[in-house]
C-alpha cells in the first residue's frame, strides 16, 4: 500500500462525498468543498492511493494564530494503518508554516486515543454550545 499526502491536494467533490459517507455514514451530500474550502480553509491534506482518495483533513482557521482540524476521514477498509495519524501530522505541519501557534481539535470519545496517543493532542478545557 503506498499512499501519497498532499497539503491543498486535489480532489473531487463527488469523492470526497463518497468519503464522508463512508467514514461518518450516509447520506452521500452533494457539497461543494472546493468552493467551501478556498473559502474558510487554511488548507487541507488528502491521502491518496493509485488516483482514489481514501484520507482526507479539513484545516479551518481564524486567520491568524489558531488553526482547527475538521473532517478527519480514512476509508473504513483503511483504517488503524497510520493514515490518519499521518494526516493530522502533515496537517500540523503546514499550520505551524503559516504561522499558527495552535491546532485545535474536537472529537466523540470513541476517538479520544486517536488524537490524545496517535496524534499527541493534549487535552484542555473547552466548552460549546449546541446550536
Amino acid at each position: 500500500m503506498t499512499i501519497k499526502y498532499e497539503w491543498r491536494g486535489d480532489f473531487d467533490n463527488a469523492a470526497l462525498d463518497a468519503l464522508h459517507a463512508d467514514g461518518f455514514g450516509p447520506p452521500v451530500a452533494e457539497t461543494d468543498w472546493r468552493e467551501r474550502l478556498e473559502r474558510y480553509s487554511l488548507g487541507w491534506v488528502c491521502a491518496d492511493e493509485d488516483g482514489a482518495l481514501v484520507g482526507f483533513v479539513n484545516v479551518a482557521w481564524d486567520g491568524g494564530v489558531h488553526a482547527f482540524l475538521l473532517d478527519t476521514v480514512v476509508a473504513q477498509r483503511l483504517q488503524a494503518r497510520g493514515i490518519g495519524t499521518a494526516l493530522v501530522a502533515t496537517a500540523a505541519r503546514e499550520a505551524r508554516a503559516a504561522k499558527c501557534q495552535w491546532l485545535h481539535v474536537d472529537f466523540e470519545a470513541h476517538l479520544r486515543s486517536f488524537y490524545f496517543d496517535a496524534c499527541g493532542f493534549r487535552e484542555t478545557t473547552a466548552g460549546l454550545i449546541a446550536l
